[in-house]
């Protein structure tokens, strides 16, 4: 009998010491898996599931599919189309990863209810007019298309150089009208993961019709609308996906409804031509850099509120001739700091000189740092 009791004890001691080898190696295991997971990983999207051969296809995002392992704790967890990281090497799926919510749409873009008024915008008096007219009256007096039988536009295409005062007549078209303003760079909707991009701008259109009327503001739609001769590329694919969405989106509304599209480019010359058929983006206004009187205007809105001292205008006019908007308003900013500096109230002739060099200065490096 006590032999038995020492063969059980024994037993039972090399048990211990083999369940303390096991939590041991499999306290390793988790080790080096959470090695794995800590390691740069590739974002890919799960194409298939076989449970039975704890496998899946994935498929990269340059658009190639590869059956891997995966680990059996994910088994259970992945549906087709989740998103999943993996291995670099061996490409065997590691982890689970929470998609974007496509249908929070305001992560990726910026709302506001500008309170820019007409009079705020100056030297684009024709711009303006064109505005108050595809746009202002449609939103703020429907019934009298309707009664005449035409349809006004659904969305309209402002082209020309940066700075020019793009944003600026969309924010003013929309405080006008009362309107939610949805700020959109088109970039941003090239989403990397695949069909991500096309559903943020369904969600975008589902947001403008939820809070209308609304003025969606599509800046630099180039990157998303330009003509492409090949998509052969899963980027060139996926940013093709992403256009059609919009060109869908907006053949989806009435022209009446209470959601207009304005698309903003400095490149109207590269647009797809699909984008500007009628019932689209039909109507283009060109906003130019300002003329002589557009600079005055525009000089005269940023400094009405400064403290200057007597200036020679028709001097800083030769200065700034060929300037956009952006940098009139810069060159205002500039010459009240540099009075700042100095510690006066009063904006002098040299502040305005001043700021002016400093201004075309910057220009230069940006245009070295940009062409070399």
């Amino acid at each position: 009998m006590e032999t038995k009791v020492h063969k059980v004890a024994s037993e039972d001691f090399s048990l211990d010491i083999d369940n303390d080898m096991l939590k041991a190696t499999v306290s390793y295991l988790r080790k080096e898996i959470d090695k794995f997971k800590s390691r740069p990983l590739i974002v890919c999207e799960v194409r298939k599931l076989y449970k039975d051969k704890k496998k899946v296809v994935i498929r990269l995002p340059n658009g190639n599919l590869f059956f891997v392992n995966i680990l059996d704790e994910l088994m259970d967890k992945i549906k087709i189309n989740d998103l999943v990281m993996v291995e670099q090497r061996s490409l065997t799926v590691v982890d689970r990863l929470d998609k974007p919510n496509s249908d929070d749409a305001e992560q990726f873009i910026n709302i506001e209810k500008p309170n820019i008024a007409w009079n705020d915008v100056g030297g684009l008096r024709d711009q303006i007019m064109e505005l108050k007219e595809v746009i202002e009256l449609p939103l703020k007096n429907p019934d009298i298309f309707k009664k005449v039988g035409i349809k006004p536009s659904k969305g309209i295409l402002l082209y020309g150089p940066p700075g020019s005062g793009k944003t600026l007549l969309a924010k003013a078209v929309a405080a006008s009208t009362n309107a939610t303003f949805i700020e959109v760079i088109a970039s941003e909707l090239n989403q990397k993961f695949i069909g991500e991009g096309a559903k943020l701008v369904k969600s975008i259109f589902k947001l403008a019709r939820e809070r209308s009327p609304s003025i969606v503001f599509i800046d630099e739609i180039d990157a998303l609308a330009s003509e492409r001769l090949d998509v052969g590329t899963s980027g060139e694919r996926e940013v093709e996906r992403t256009f059609i969405q919009l060109l869908s989106e907006i053949d989806g509304f009435e022209h009446l409804d209470n959601v207009k599209v304005i698309g903003a480019t400095n490149r109207a010359d590269v647009l797809d031509q699909a984008l500007l058929r009628p019932g689209r983006f039909d109507r283009l206004i060109e906003v130019p850099l300002p003329d002589e009187e557009g600079i005055k205007e525009i000089f005269k809105i940023h400094t009405r509120d400064m403290n200057i001292e007597k200036i020679d205008f028709d001097i800083l006019l030769k200065q700034m001739k060929e300037m956009s908007g952006a940098e009139i308003r810069a060159i205002a900013t500039e010459a009240g700091y540099f009075a700042i500096r100095e510690n006066r109230t009063k904006v002098t002739m040299n502040d305005f000189l001043d700021a002016i060099k400093k201004i075309k200065e910057e220009e230069e490096k940006d245009h070295m740092n940009m062409f070399g």
